[in-house]
């Protein structure tokens, strides 16, 4: 029990480090019980989020019952090999996916504003 106070103790973590892993380039045929195979290795894991729709499919987000189970998870797996896809893994920042989002969203609004009034967002 001492080394994993005084792993936590002496580690420095950056600021985006979080229980909470976002995976991309999934194949899609993966199951829930494969990503706790794959992941389980590094720690006991809360929960596992697969995405089921057309946007989300070839996702995954990992949570970690420990930030340092997720940070080595990270750290290992990130170009891991499953099925021929290598996979992408980042933390998940929760500010950068709503300002994705809200982005989309302000797009989508200038465009049917555009549209309504007959207005190319060409003209200079």
């Amino acid at each position: 029990m001492a080394s994993i106070t005084l792993r936590k103790g002496n580690t420095r973590l950056r600021p985006e480090v979080n229980r909470v892993l976002y995976v991309r380039n999934l194949p899609y045929t993966i199951t829930n019980e494969e990503l706790f195979d794959i992941f389980g290795k590094y720690g006991a894991i809360r929960q596992i989020r697969l995405g089921t729709n057309k946007e989300t499919k070839g996702t995954a987000y990992v949570v970690f019952e420990d930030i340092f189970d997720a940070k080595t998870a990270l750290e290992h797996l990130s170009g891991f090999n499953v099925a021929n896809r290598y996979l992408t893994i980042l933390y998940y920042q929760p500010m950068k996916m709503t300002m994705k989002t809200d982005l989309k969203k302000k797009e989508e609004e200038i465009a049917k504003l555009q549209a309504k009034y007959g207005v190319s967002g060409n003209d200079k």
